[in-house]
């Protein structure tokens, strides 16, 4: 059995939810300036002011983007660890201090407010909190900071299982086209496929959290990729190679009668992270 204490976990979310608003992933980094070397026009000009603004973010510490997000996190817990929660009730509660300390000291935006009052609670909490049991003796903490411009774009469907691979194909290309330049192209993807309608969805955002990283999926992705950069929707909307830098899918098993398919949009400014205590 392994102790964690809820000091130890407020302080570590606190300082993610800094680092992740400052600082986007090498991988994503590195995707952003192959496309800028390949694009021309107007596309690319969008781009090199797009790497301007992430090196001024990181050298004056500033958040890299106006809208700071929804703060999602996946927290993986394995069996032997037991979290002393103090005088907190819960270990949702512990992370939304450590939200709302490192929202405050990072200068964040606050843009949570409840849902039909449109009241805004000030500190840019609660966030969204997915627990994953895990086998091993982990405790991770994964933060997807995600802005709506690109959220509003994201959809659901259920699918016919008759429609199999060409019918996925079909929703991702059709989501992207609805989508056009709201999402601040050039995207990343995650897809959710399986599962029940809800956790197809959760499937998408878990997804954005594995860019870079390997997949069973991964010949399928990027013929996917090559097929929406057709669209020509570019950099911004403007035109141009690149619509989408990257797409990740992950799936779940579902019923013989169902197929559901989410398709989760993140803008450029893709940002996420993890810290492991």
């Amino acid at each position: 059995m392994r102790k964690i204490s809820y000091k130890k976990i407020i302080d570590g979310v606190a300082k993610l939810v800094i680092n992740v608003s400052r600082n986007i992933p090498e991988d994503v980094i590195r995707y952003i300036k192959r496309t800028y070397l390949s694009e021309t026009g107007y596309g690319k000009k969008y781009l090199g002011i797009v790497l301007e603004n992430l090196s001024i973010a990181k050298k004056e510490k500033l958040p890299i983007c106006q809208d700071t997000g929804l703060a999602v996190f996946f927290v993986e817990l394995g069996p032997d660890i037991i979290i002393e929660t103090g005088r907190y009730k819960t270990l949702e509660e512990i992370i939304n201090e450590g939200l709302k300390i490192g929202s405050k000291k990072g200068y964040l935006r606050n843009s949570v407010v409840s849902a039909i009052e449109r009241k805004n609670t000030g500190t840019n909490s609660p966030g969204v909190i997915h627990i994953i049991p895990s086998k091993s003796d982990a405790f991770r903490i994964n933060l997807i900071a995600k802005g709506f411009g690109s959220e509003n774009t994201s959809r659901i469907c259920m699918l016919k299982p008759g429609e199999g691979k060409e019918g996925i194909e079909n929703f991702i290309l059709d989501t992207v086209k609805k989508a056009g330049s709201l999402p601040c192209p050039p995207v990343f993807i995650g897809v959710g496929i399986g599962g029940s309608f809800e956790k197809a969805a959760v499937l998408s955002k878990l997804a954005l959290c594995r860019i870079g990283e390997k997949s069973k999926y991964r010949k399928w992705e990027k013929e996917i990729v090559k097929k929406i950069n057709l669209l020509n929707i570019g950099p911004a909307g403007l035109g141009g190679k690149t619509t989408v830098l990257d797409i990740r899918i992950e799936t779940a098993a579902t019923h013989i009668a169902g197929l559901p398919v989410a398709v989760n949009i993140s803008c450029w400014a893709h940002r996420y992270g993890r810290i492991e205590l």
